[in-house]
């Protein structure tokens, strides 16, 4: 890491990083368990609950597909100019579009109005979402020495169980009170972690590898074309790494959800599983950080995703045995062996796989292309579960285990290349693969 006193530490980098993360997590989740619970009642009323519950994972569906346009914009000024601007940037916009959904008007007060404003606050959300992961991954990833940068680069990964803990425990508490506030309440609160993340992510100093491109005037005047000119197959390589994580992540917390709350003898029990597998994810994301470093990323990747293929059945079996300890341990393994497994290693992989002056639009679109497959993820399973019952749902979650293992197996793994404590890497050239 580096040690000019003048840069703040590297856990204080990494904080500032998560919080980012968390909101990211936590805007996106909360309207999740909302869709999945009440949004289907408050903002698209119809006497199927069914059609009523795909119009509002649509709503879901639309802000995903934001994603990728604001992954080219943060891609493009975070390379272009710094990550810094763009990491504060991204934030407010976000923090700002889910607290503006807890002052949305119902469709009972305004009749269609209602989910029209709420499809533009979730636009407004996927556009800071997408601007978000590329650039706090980014930031991490850069002050961290190799050899470390598994750990540290997966601290931005775990605002997601984060962000999911805290979703989930915002609507546990405000279950028990029946008025007109207790939806909105989540969302509202994300008002204290906009302050507490401004705070720590204004200490953030500019990454020394950007400072380094930028004083030999090594700068891409075009970040996003020459990616894609030059790395597009990387590109593709990172949309197909990730679809077991985001894939398995949105079954297991949003159709799952939906799911154990139409049944009555578990309906109380999903909130509860996710918050018990999200706090055990909290750990296991910069564990599984670490032994990347330690046994490289396709090694850990490639295990993750064989349990992936494997968990698709046994998890839906779980899930509909009727048993609550059934149900949290599904819920649980999914979301720290079919998730935080998988996570935990994106971050230092997806940045090691692009050279410093094209790596935020790099890591980024692929990252958020991925977005687009994530947002139908809740549609596709509730119309498969309606369609040919829960084994095709766990035919899908078994799927995606097996499409991101055979392109783990052929993705450049540089992890242990650059891992010597005291080398300096600034950049890797993807097509040499040599060490700059």
């Amino acid at each position: 890491m580096n040690t000019d006193p003048k840069r703040p530490a590297l856990a204080t980098i990494a904080a500032g990083c998560a919080a980012g993360a968390t909101i990211e997590n936590y805007s996106v989740l909360v309207y999740g368990i909302g869709a999945a619970t009440v949004f289907s009642d408050i903002f698209f009323p119809n006497e199927n609950r069914a059609t009523a519950l795909l119009a509002s994972f649509g709503a879901l569906a639309a802000g995903f597909a934001m994603r990728p346009i604001g992954g080219i914009i943060a891609g493009h000024l975070g390379d272009r100019y710094g990550r810094k601007p763009v990491l504060v940037g991204a934030f407010i916009l976000m923090a700002l579009a889910t607290i503006a959904v807890g002052c949305l008007p119902t469709y009972s007060q305004v009749g269609f109005l209602a989910p029209a404003l709420l499809v533009g606050c979730r636009l407004l959300q996927g556009l800071g979402d997408g601007a978000e992961w590329g650039t706090s991954v980014m930031v991490t990833f850069e002050h961290a020495r190799p050899g470390s940068r598994g750990f540290w680069s997966a601290i931005p990964q775990a605002g997601v169980p984060l962000g999911l803990l805290l979703a989930n425990a915002a609507f546990l508490i405000v279950k028990p009170v029946h008025t007109e506030w207790s939806w909105r309440l989540p969302f509202l609160s994300v008002a204290i972690l906009l302050i507490i993340g401004l705070v720590l992510r204004m200490k953030i100093t500019e990454t020394p590898e950007f400072e380094n491109i930028r004083e030999h005037d090594d700068i891409s005047h075009s970040p996003v074309l020459e990616v894609i000119k030059n790395n597009w197959s990387l590109i593709l390589r990172v949309i197909g790494l990730r679809i077991a994580e985001t894939g398995g992540f949105y079954i297991t917390t949003t159709f799952l959800l939906a799911f154990l709350s139409g049944a009555s003898d578990t309906s109380g029990v999903g909130l509860l599983a996710i918050c018990i597998g999200a706090a055990i994810s909290l750990f296991a994301h910069p564990l599984f950080g670490h032994m990347s470093d330690i046994y490289g990323r396709r090694t850990v990747y490639l295990w993750a995703c064989a349990f992936t293929a494997a968990f698709g059945f046994p998890a839906m079996l779980l899930a509909t045995s009727g048993s609550s300890v059934a149900v949290v341990a599904a819920v649980a393994m999914g979301l720290v062996f079919s998730h935080a497994a998988l996570a935990g290693v994106q971050g230092a992989w997806f940045a090691e796989l692009f050279p410093t002056r094209t790596r935020t639009s790099g890591a980024s679109l692929g990252y958020q292309l991925t977005a687009l497959i994530a947002g139908l993820v809740p549609l596709t399973a509730t119309a498969l579960d309606q369609s040919v019952g829960w084994a095709g749902v766990a035919a899908l979650f078994s799927a995606f285990g097996v499409i991101s293992g055979a392109v783990a197996l052929s993705t450049p793994d540089r992890a242990l290349r650059a891992s010597t404590p005291t080398e300096e890497v600034h950049s890797i050239d993807v097509r040499t693969g040599t060490v700059r």
